[in-house]
């Protein structure tokens, strides 16, 4: 601190304002604690205004594209065809952004956080020194939440350019649809812009370093979204990794060795999404002795504490799955530690989802992870081919599968690969987070005709009475 630069004293600061900053904010507040909120961006963070939003809404925007295309099967026919105004589209998307931040920002002032733009850098184990477009300032807190989250990853054989080679930000900003999309990385964020791009219009191929699309994900998940991209004219390369790429005006060129053998791919557009970084590097931790692992992100304990106890760090600059709705789980048990109560991390099954085609949905454990834990599972599918609402839906593709072991048919995981898999896990969370059986799934009725009908029957399946699919 600079002689005559009086700090400003705050009680709660959290630095981040993304889903788990602001949602650490507000219930810090509820707890009677007085908090300020400094963020250099967005209120919302990359979730709301270049992620997950805004990604599901050009998805959605996709699908509703790709519907009317295959309307024909149900007798409805559109004459003529189906254009696409990506600015107008985009415009659309902004709204449904600047509306959902805009929602934040209501809710911040409601529970009185003070809001500071600007840049927050560690001075000290107790200052921060928050840059803002006016001045500098030095503020000292009692607790402080760290949540500035993660940015894409880039490759060094293939640098963004903003231009033709993008992340995951500028893809989710064009004016006009790419006539040609490459898609370097075939993980969830890539197939997901993938496949959406694909039915507005663009030619697009996916280039995957390993030997499957969606790495670590069940392959009897994978393989239902493999054959739908096939069906969709996507071409997806695995065992393919990139040696580097030249941009001209009109293209840009990407070499890679499949297999042993050189190929070169050309696109209009290259995406690149090969993972995240966690936003550790401008914040000046070793000022205060926080211990980061060797990929940078922030070491916790189970109550979101850090090397430094009174400073906290929740979301996707904590590690594990980098996930919106885990940040926000975590801003809940890191406030409530600060109000001094007895709250951890205490997660039994944490959803995962892919907005896909169809979508992927899972959580808990899988057969195998099931097996190295020490049960002894059984494993019950239902196909959607054999739930109504599915086929009414036109979208029977994938299947509901519940891992529940043997003995005690407690249910131990649940795949889903189908439609509206992202809505139908909520279900199952809550029934492994309240150790339900089989049974009692089985006996929770269910209403007709309805996806989630494909639980039920799948858990009965567990029991050997399923009525709708034939005992094996």
């Amino acid at each position: 601190m600079v002689v005559g630069d009086f700090a400003n004293e705050v009680d709660v600061l959290v630095v981040g304002g993304g889903p788990g900053g602001y949602v650490a904010a507000i219930r810090a507040a509820q707890l009677g604690r007085k908090v300020t909120l400094v963020d250099k961006g967005e209120l919302g963070g990359v979730c709301l205004n270049r992620g997950c939003i805004p990604s599901k809404a050009l998805i959605s925007a996709a699908d509703w594209v790709q519907q009317l295309k295959d309307a024909a099967r149900m007798g409805i026919r559109v004459n003529g065809d189906i254009t696409v105004d990506l600015p107008e589209l985009m415009k659309w998307k902004d709204g449904v952004v600047k509306k959902l931040t805009g929602g934040v920002a209501t809710l911040l002032k409601g529970n009185k956080v003070d809001v500071i733009k600007g840049e927050a850098y560690f001075s000290g184990p107790d200052t921060v020194r928050i840059a803002t477009e006016k001045d500098s300032q030095t503020y000292q807190f009692k607790d402080c939440i760290i949540a500035t989250g993660s940015r894409p990853a880039e490759l060094p054989s293939l640098p963004f350019d903003g231009k033709r080679i993008l992340s995951s930000t500028e893809i989710l900003s064009l004016q006009e649809i790419p006539k040609r999309l490459l898609v370097v990385g075939g993980g969830y964020i890539g197939l997901e812009l993938g496949t959406a791009y694909r039915k507005l219009g663009s030619e697009v191929t996916i280039l995957e370093g390993t030997d499957s699309l969606l790495p670590g994900v069940d392959p009897s998940l994978v393989r239902m979204v493999t054959r739908r991209l096939k069906k969709l004219g996507v071409t997806v390369v695995t065992g393919a990794m990139v040696q580097g790429g030249e941009s001209s005006d009109d293209e840009v060129k990407v070499t890679a060795q499949v297999k042993g053998e050189e190929k070169t791919f050309a696109a209009d557009v290259v995406l690149v999404a090969v993972g995240r970084k966690p936003n550790t590097d401008e914040l000046g931790l070793e000022q205060v002795g926080i211990q980061k692992d060797e990929r940078g992100f922030i070491k916790v304990d189970k109550q979101l504490r850090t090397s430094v106890p009174h400073i906290y760090a929740i979301g996707d600059v904590a590690g594990g799955a980098l996930l919106a709705h885990k940040a926000s789980y975590e801003g809940k048990v890191a406030a409530e530690v600060i109000a001094g109560k007895p709250s951890e991390v205490d997660v039994r099954a944490m959803p995962f989802v892919i907005f896909s085609d169809p979508e992927i949905a899972y959580t808990g454990l899988t057969e195998k992870e099931a097996k190295e834990k020490g049960y002894d599972p059984v494993v019950s599918r239902f196909s959607f081919q054999a739930n109504g609402r599915a086929l009414t839906m036109d979208a029977a593709d994938g299947f509901a599968q519940v891992v529940a072991d043997k003995e005690s048919k407690q249910i131990l995981g649940v795949q889903i690969v189908g439609p509206e898999a992202s809505t139908l896990i909520s279900e199952a969370v809550l029934a492994i987070e309240m150790g339900a059986n089989a049974e009692d799934l089985s006996l929770s009725v269910h209403a007709h005709p309805t996806l989630p009908e494909s639980l039920m029957e799948a858990a009965e399946g567990v029991l050997g009475h399923a009525i709708h699919m034939v005992k094996r």
